[in-house]
């Protein structure tokens, strides 16, 4: 798997470099500024993009919109965007396009190198991989009348988890009960969320897309 890493944090990013390339990745080139990025994924033409949401030169939202423009560019890239707090709004910025092959963590996560590693992983296999943190301020402000509303509490944790980008069997030994109790409740998240079967929309990912983009109504 080919990579490249956008990071203005030097110290970071050498050790973003070293990290990925001993766990047998191909690091084609590390950026400090987005247009350096996008320059090197034209160039190198990655499978998937390490991004950090605040770069130069006003370290606000450079990197979320580096990586949306890289994603535009390039339809089959994979994004794994990494910020040192939670910003909601970028992250339904990120994801506005669709959620395959996106991944949105806090850097803490970076310390922890099994979990950041399998989100890795993940996002670059077309899943989604949001931080929990960031599920968890998300549904701290859903608004009153929000089909989120609905859901119970067991069904939240369910939906965090595939926000987070585990399938049935993962989220059934996190919350201890079986893969058909997470069946259930999934059904029930897509009834109470109004998204009937549609072969041309996968519900997993609408689920979690409205699950995002709540805050925003």
């Amino acid at each position: 798997m080919r990579i490249v890493i956008a990071e203005d944090d030097a110290l970071l990013r050498e050790g973003l470099t070293l990290l990925l390339s001993a766990e047998g990745f191909d690091v084609a080139g590390a950026a400090g500024d987005p247009e350096t990025f996008l320059a090197l994924v034209d160039e190198k033409k990655p499978d998937l993009a390490v991004v950090d949401v605040r770069m130069p030169p006003t370290h606000t939202d450079e990197g979320i919109r580096a990586a949306v423009a890289a994603r535009r560019a390039h339809p089959g890239l994979a994004v794994l965007v990494l910020s040192a707090y939670v910003e909601q709004s970028f992250a339904t910025d990120l994801l506005a396009d669709g959620a395959d092959k996106i991944g949105y963590l806090l850097k803490e996560r970076v310390g922890r190198v099994e979990a950041f590693l399998a989100a890795l992983r993940r996002v670059a296999d077309g899943g989604t991989a949001i931080d929990p943190e960031v599920i968890a301020q998300l549904f701290a402000t859903r608004r009153a009348g929000d089909p989120l509303e609905r859901l119970s509490a067991r069904e939240r944790e369910v939906l965090t988890l595939m926000a987070e980008g585990l399938g049935n069997t993962a989220i059934a030994e996190k919350l201890f009960v079986t893969p058909n109790a997470v069946h259930k409740h999934i059904r029930a998240i897509f009834a109470k969320l109004e998204l009937p079967p549609d072969e041309r929309v996968d519900r997993r990912v609408a689920a979690v897309l409205r699950h995002l983009e709540g805050t925003r109504r």
